[in-house]
């Protein structure tokens, strides 16, 4: 066999394709020698390569690891709302993968930010399927596109880090359709990850690396999946009934390959199930074998930090700006306070701690750019109380500055894999700091450093300007001196909610869950579907950002292009003197429903970069996704008939205009029988025509009259037809017969 082609499943032996579903050692694929299949290596990311240092061991230790470029992570990335920058951010993933001899990056990770105390929420991208789907899935076509996988994750329901090993996260099918799968499918049928990660949770009552209906039907039937499915490191637990499942890969190896041979000698497991599994694994090898047989290729160390800077910039959001007190002259007199000034905290915790190629912050920058500002720690990046000497450094350095920088957040030990937030409170050390200088110091900007949601409205009034700046990654030093002082304007918006207390969220009457179990009660109420819907005031809402520019969107004009699909044009205006850019945002709100539905749900959107003065007109089309629901009675995506309106904005609050369309519905129906209610006969299009049949020979004296006054009619129009007795005596029974006969012969 020549050693550049890779043999079918067909010329293995039992025990060789066993071994192909479960890896070599920690981070290895299971190479068989004598058949050329090499053991690749696949190891974490999500938001830059995370390779040991002891890769060649199987080590599992987190914090050495070979230096690579730290981009932004999903926390602050999904703010850019721009695909294009994700792809660009992919592609310089995947160089460093090619020269580190990695076949598979683990990630991107799109599980929905349910709650802010999610532990890994600076991992993943949105409280919204859509935006996460659409900015992930640039991601993944960037770093694919240079012959490396990536491992979509975690698949499904790993919302979080409290009793995330084994509890049972019961949820709706519609939650599931709607919130926690649509990502997932997106990125699926637009971008084919090569492999899926999947969670180790269960899902309503299985386990997800179990879960046929999740791996087999779902992903492979119903949305087209073709790379391979591998667990989260330790999320298999009974391998013979995860490959009956479909799940092609157990990483780390248990070293139970012999369970394999066995279950397939004695018919536990169908012999073509494990030929389509190890297949899977042969063919994921040698999509990987060209990226994988570069030799000696080096990535440009330099312009991938270059590409990280330019993420940071899109990443931040620009919450507050009182007085225009940003941007900063160069010549201003600074003071910069808090300790992530001088130690940036640029990634989150856990599996994807990244060794950076080079680590430039703040206070760096503004030495190598001649700035001269005065510095006071202020805080140390722990949880121990104050420092009283600390807090009169900080007041003393902000007496007499034209404007005070604070640099404040969470430190690492307040989030990180592996736990939930108890709350979203700041460090009460550092909100007491922010109140002593603004007392001082009314020109204050705090700067805020964190993975997740933290409540603002506590202090914010001790603020004129509030950067949200997430973690940035290692290039966010001169990200943030590039904003802060105005040479470029920040263009990041919400890409989850800034609720006014943990209190608020909808979740909490469920979060994290008890006895082993966690009840998703809320349904497809998340996030802004929430707040909006029931109009609860938030502190800043989904799809927020200021900017340094000015816009005007205009001329909103929606057009009908298909029965149940349609097309949103607008013209977005630079009002201002100053470069910048806005994202245009579509969201679609149903008129009357059969089932409760959010106020609106984001269904598009477009970044614009605009020059001073500038137009453009922005398309964005709306498939019949966009105006549907998933219907538990059809068990299917369901558009009712009727009008739906479009709203255009810059936030799920700040709507510049809107247009409504008038859509003709899917016409599904259901078959009629005497369990169906009057009201579902009368509104049904075979059943509709009858129950009029019915009437006039009520009124001929044919068959028993229904009483007709609105009292009556609301009993009528619950009722299942076969209760009509109740109110018609025994002629009722006749008046059910009819209907029953008769759609009968119409349904024919």
């Amino acid at each position: 066999m020549s050693e550049n082609t890779y043999p079918s499943v067909n010329d293995l032996t039992l025990e060789e394709k066993a071994s192909l579903t479960s890896g070599g050692d920690a981070w290895h694929l299971q190479g068989i020698e004598s058949k050329g299949i090499p053991g690749y290596m696949i190891t974490d990311g999500p938001h830059g390569l995370r390779k040991s240092l002891a890769s060649d061991t199987g080590s599992t230790d987190l914090n050495d690891s070979v230096p690579a470029t730290c981009f932004p992570p999903a926390a602050g990335l999904s703010s850019s709302w721009n695909p294009e920058l994700t792809h660009q951010v992919g592609e310089a993933m995947a160089e460093e993968c090619i020269q580190e001899k990695v076949a598979v990056i683990l990630g991107p990770g799109v599980n929905i930010k349910r709650n802010p105390l999610g532990g890994r929420c600076f991992e993943y991208w949105s409280e919204d399927p859509l935006l996460a789907g659409h900015e992930a899935a640039g991601l993944v076509n960037g770093i694919q596109s240079k012959g490396v996988g990536t491992s979509l994750k975690h698949f499904a329901v790993n919302s979080q880090e409290t009793d995330r090993l084994r509890v049972d996260a019961r949820v709706s099918q519609r939650a599931l359709r709607e919130i926690y799968f649509p990502a997932f499918e997106y990125i699926v049928r637009n971008a084919q990850p090569w492999t899926i990660m999947c969670s180790y949770n269960k899902i309503n009552g299985v386990h997800a690396a179990q879960n046929h209906w999740l791996l087999t039907d779902v992903l492979r039937g119903d949305w087209g999946f073709k790379g391979i499915v591998m667990s989260d490191w330790g999320a298999a637990h009974d391998r013979v009934a995860s490959l009956n499942a479909g799940l092609n890969l157990e990483m780390p190896p248990s070293f139970t390959d012999d369970r394999i041979v066995y279950a397939a000698r004695d018919g536990r497991i169908a012999p073509e199930q494990l030929d389509r599994m190890a297949q899977g694994m042969i063919d994921l090898i040698d999509k990987a074998r060209a990226a994988m047989s570069i030799e000696g290729y080096r990535f440009d160390v330099e312009a991938h930090d270059e590409i990280a800077r330019k993420a940071a910039l899109e990443s931040m959001v620009l919450l507050k700006n009182e007085d225009a007190v940003l941007p900063l002259a160069e010549d201003a007199k600074v003071a910069v306070i808090g300790e992530f000034a001088r130690t940036p905290r640029y990634q989150g915790g856990g599996s994807s701690h990244i060794t950076p190629t080079k680590m430039t912050g703040f206070l760096d920058t503004l030495t190598a750019r001649g700035i001269d500002a005065r510095f006071a720690p202020g805080f140390t990046l722990d949880l121990e109380p104050q420092d009283p000497a600390l807090t009169a450094e900080a007041v003393d350095a902000a007496k007499g500055a034209d404007v005070v920088l604070m640099f404040l957040g969470l430190p690492e030990a307040a989030e990180s894999e592996g736990f939930d937030r108890e709350n979203i409170d700041m460090p009460a050390k550092q909100i007491e700091l922010l109140k002593a200088v603004a007392a001082e110091n009314a020109n204050v900007v705090v700067v805020l450093s964190n993975g997740s949601v933290v409540s603002v409205a506590p202090w914010a009034n001790n603020a004129k300007g509030i950067l949200e700046s997430w973690l940035l990654g290692q290039a966010g030093g001169p990200a943030l001196a590039d904003v802060i002082f105005g040479k470029v304007s920040p263009s990041g918006k919400l890409a989850q909610s800034i609720p006014l207390s943990i209190d608020d969220d909808p979740t909490m009457l469920n979060w994290p869950g008890e006895e082993g179990h966690v009840d998703y009660g809320e349904g497809v109420f998340v996030g802004y579907r929430y707040y909006d819907t029931y109009g609860k005031a938030v502190d800043y809402p989904f799809g927020f950002g200021l900017s340094y520019a000015s816009f005007e969107i205009s001329d909103v004009v929606v057009s009908k292009t298909g029965a149940n699909t349609a097309s949103v044009t607008a013209k977005v205006t630079n009002t201002s003197d100053v470069d910048g850019a806005e994202v245009v945002q579509v969201y679609v709100a149903p008129g009357k429903a059969a089932v409760a539905r959010p106020a609106h749900e984001l269904k598009g959107f477009r970044k614009v970069f605009l020059k001073a003065g500038e137009t453009a007109e922005v398309t964005i089309d709306l498939d019949e996704r966009a105006f549907a629901y998933w219907s538990e009675k059809f068990d299917g995506w369901h558009v009712e008939a009727g009008e739906y309106t479009v709203e255009v904005g810059t936030s799920s609050r700040d709507i510049a205009g809107t247009a409504s369309v008038t859509l003709d519905g899917d016409g599904k129906s259901l078959p009629l029988d005497e369990w169906s209610t009057f009201s579902e006969w009368r509104e049904d299009p075979i059943g509709g025509p009858i129950v009029e049949a019915m009437k006039a020979k009520g009124e001929s004296g044919e068959l028993a009259k229904l009483p007709d006054n609105d009292m009556m009619n609301l009993f009528i129009n619950s009722m299942p037809i076969n209760s009509l007795t109740t109110l018609l005596g025994e002629p009722g029974k006749a008046v059910t017969a009819f209907l029953i006969d008769e759609y009968a012969k119409a349904a024919k």
